[in-house]
């Protein structure tokens, strides 16, 4: 029997202090009303029932919390051929974190380095102007670039924050992950919030995960179109010049402002379109259906117990793109997220309560997404 919410079945919690069959058979006697027990079982300190609910899940999840949070446990709920499996696990209340210290400092930190990075963008001739006047005047010559930045990560990151709030759940505020260019290009890693508590059930882990990249996108779709609005077609600069790749959907804009850019001619964007380009290949990268990505979250609401194979393939589809565009840097993601985020993904507290055909829909439409932003090759040398 596999356990779960742990990523690996070895990191079983350490059972509590009073005697297990007796909080077993208190557990049991308490739930009674609502799960018919068949067979049950202790694995470290979780206890594990097999059984029938008496209920729908969404209304038994209410009634087995109810029970089973006095004695310091929380109920998964989820189908085994025939049967319902509840796991009780020890875990402690999620805290709702009070510092923002942290949030803070590293949101200034990034305000700086986007700034930074900002600077090595030009195209606004009001702002290119400000870099010969003085230090000052080059960091201000950035704002085009990082407050687009920030608005797409922080409307990104605060679309999942109120998503989960609404549901009651513990969250973070936004941990903003400063970077420093030109190393990193964009002057920041992204944005990132640490979700305490699982999700309630697939509906709600969907809402959570896929409010972030459609919020970051109402942002990141207008600042391109804007962007593109004030940039120009001119000669390609003699003797090359590393350009942007284009996805699907970046090549559909740019056609849309200027049709067919003739031969030898090249778009000379604007920072605000730079900065939305960063917006839409962050947004694709999120979006990979593997693990804890918000792609993963979408793909597990979706596919259930089969998101590890979604996921796989996923990373398998990488390695063919990185050998067919000779981009060496899908290699890169595709070890990173396969060593750092894996395919495994804390399942909700509910998993038999079928995604919402709405919800799928959208889904479905979030896996488009993610086809249409993800340009082939990242970074060209034209």
């Amino acid at each position: 029997m596999r356990l779960w919410p742990s990523r690996r079945t070895a990191a079983l919690p350490d059972p509590p202090a009073e005697n297990l069959p007796e909080t077993e058979e208190l557990l049991r006697s308490r739930v009674a009303d609502v799960f018919a027990v068949r067979e049950r079982e202790i694995r470290g300190g979780v206890i594990v029932f097999r059984g029938t609910l008496s209920m729908a899940p969404a209304r038994a999840l209410d009634a087995l919390t109810s029970r089973l949070a006095p004695f310091g446990y929380t109920p998964f709920l989820r189908e085994d051929g025939d049967a319902v499996v509840l796991q009780a696990w020890p875990l402690p209340p999620a805290v709702m974190p009070r510092r923002i210290t942290l949030n803070v400092v590293l949101f200034v930190l990034t305000c700086v380095s986007t700034l930074l990075a900002g600077g090595f963008f030009s195209g606004s001739p009001t702002f290119d102007r400000l870099r010969e006047t003085s230090a000052i005047g080059w960091l201000i010559s950035g704002t085009p670039f990082a407050a687009t930045v920030l608005a797409i990560l922080g409307i990104h990151e605060f679309g999942h924050y109120f998503a989960a709030r609404s549901y009651r759940a513990s969250v973070s505020l936004p941990y903003f992950i400063p970077a420093p260019p030109p190393i990193f290009l964009f002057g920041t890693m992204g944005a990132i919030i640490r979700m305490r508590s699982p999700a309630r059930d697939r509906n709600s882990l969907f809402d959570i995960a896929a409010a972030g990249p459609l919020a970051g996108l109402a942002v990141a779709i207008p600042a391109m179109l804007i962007g593109l609005a004030w940039s120009s077609v001119m000669a390609a600069p003699a003797g090359g010049h590393v350009a942007f790749g284009n996805s699907l959907l970046m090549s559909a804009l740019v056609h849309l402002r200027f049709g067919a850019v003739p031969a030898g001619m090249v778009v000379w964007t604007h920072p605000m379109a730079d900065a939305a380009w960063a917006g839409f290949f962050v947004t694709a990268l999120n979006l990979f259906p593997v693990g804890q990505l918000d792609g993963g979250r979408i793909a597990y609401a979706l596919f259930g117990r089969r998101h590890r194979l979604v996921g796989q393939i996923t990373i398998v589809a990488t390695l063919l793109l990185g050998l067919v565009t000779g981009a060496t840097n899908w290699f890169f993601w595709a070890a990173l997220v396969t060593l750092m985020i894996g395919f495994s993904h804390q399942p909700p507290l509910d998993d038999i309560t079928p995604l919402s055909p709405g919800r799928r829909a959208v889904g479905l439409a979030c896996l488009l997404l993610f086809v249409l932003l993800l340009p082939p090759v990242p970074l060209a040398i034209d």
